[in-house]
C-alpha cells in the first residue's frame, strides 16, 4: 500500500514508519519542518509539507492514498486551554481525513489512550472517556470509527499511558523528565495505581496488522504490561537519576495530574487472540534501566 502517515517523525511515528517500509508499503509522511522532512527523506518515505491544521494539505494526501495512518498530536499539555486545542485541531484533521477515504474502503488507522475500568483491567470492548481532560479525543476516535458505514475501513489503536523505547517516551518519560527538574523522583497518591506499557518498536507492528487486517469499526489494544505500579516506576527513575523517591502532589502534573493518580489497568487478549501480536521488546521496567543522568 501507499500509506499516507501523520506523526511518522515522534517515539511512535518513527517506528511505524520503519515498520511499514520494511514491510513492502511506500510511505508518504507529513512534516511541518525541514528537520521532519529530512528524518523522514532518510528513512526512506516520501514527504507533504504541511501540519494538521492544514486541512487541503491533508485531503489531497488521503486522496493519494491507499490508507491512512494518523498518529500527530500537539502534545502541549502545558495548560487546559493548550490541550483543549490541540484536541480540537485533530478532530478537524481526523474529520477531513475521513471524509477523504469515505467510500473507498480504504483503512484509516488513528490512535487513543486504553480506557479505564473499575477495578479491572480494561478491554477492548470497553468505551473510551468522552469527558475530563481528554475526552475530546475519545469523540474524535469514536466519529472515526463511525466512518465504517461511510465506506471507511476505520479502526483505532488503543496505547497504553507509558509508550517507551530506549528508556524514554510516554508518562514514565514525562516523570522522568519531572525528576530531572526537581530533584524528586515523584509520583501522586500512594504510588500503587497502575499503568499499562508497551515498547514502541512492538506498538508499531501492531499499527501495520491493523492496516493490513482489521475489521471497518474496530478498536485494538497495544498493551504488552498490563500494569506496572507508578510507585515501582519512579523508584528505577529515581535509581537512574541518583535522586530521592516520594510521593508528591497531583497537582505537580497540571491538567494530567487527575489521569497520573487513576489506577487504569489493561489487557490485549482479545488483540493478541484475534490478530497474532505478540509483543518481543523490552517491558517497561526493563526498558527504563536506560535512562541516564
Amino acid at each position: 500500500m501507499r500509506v499516507f502517515v501523520t506523526g511518522g517523525t515522534g517515539l511512535i511515528g518513527s517506528a511505524v514508519v520503519r515498520e511499514l517500509l520494511d514491510g513492502g508499503h511506500a510511505v508518504v509522511g507529513l512534516a511541518r519542518s525541514e528537520k521532519s522532512a529530512a528524518g523522514l527523506r532518510g528513512a526512506g518515505a516520501e514527504v507533504v509539507r504541511g501540519g494538521l491544521a492544514d486541512l487541503d494539505v491533508l485531503r489531497a494526501a488521503a486522496d493519494g492514498a491507499d490508507g491512512v495512518i494518523h498518529l500527530a498530536f500537539s502534545n502541549d499539555f502545558s495548560s487546559p486551554d493548550a490541550l483543549a486545542a490541540g484536541v480540537a485541531e485533530e478532530g478537524a484533521a481526523l474529520a477531513v481525513l475521513g471524509a477523504a477515504l469515505a467510500g473507498s474502503g480504504r483503512p484509516l488507522v488513528t490512535v487513543s489512550g486504553t480506557p479505564w475500568a473499575s477495578g479491572r483491567a480494561s478491554t477492548e470492548t470497553d468505551p473510551l472517556p468522552l469527558d475530563g481532560p481528554v475526552g475530546g479525543r475519545g469523540r474524535s476516535v469514536m466519529a472515526a470509527l463511525a466512518l465504517a458505514d461511510r465506506g471507511v475501513r476505520s479502526a483505532a489503536v488503543r496505547m497504553p499511558r507509558t509508550v517507551h523505547n530506549n528508556g524514554d517516551g510516554g508518562f514514565a518519560g514525562l516523570l522522568t523528565q519531572i525528576a530531572r527538574q526537581s530533584g524528586v523522583s515523584g509520583y501522586p497518591g500512594d504510588g500503587t495505581q497502575r499503568w499499562p506499557a508497551v515498547h514502541a518498536l512492538d506498538a508499531a507492528v501492531l499499527f501495520r496488522l491493523v492496516l493490513e487486517h482489521a475489521q471497518p469499526g474496530t478498536a485494538w489494544h497495544a498493551v504488552d504490561d498490563e500494569g506496572d505500579a507508578v510507585r515501582d516506576i519512579a523508584t528505577v527513575i529515581g535509581r537512574r537519576l541518583d535522586l530521592p523517591v516520594k510521593s508528591v502532589p497531583e497537582e505537580t502534573y497540571g491538567p494530567l495530574g487527575p489521569i497520573f493518580a487513576t489506577d487504569q489497568p489493561s489487557s490485549s487478549v482479545h488483540t493478541r487472540q484475534v490478530l497474532g501480536w505478540t509483543p518481543r521488546h523490552p517491558n517497561l521496567l526493563r526498558d527504563l534501566e536506560n535512562v541516564r543522568r
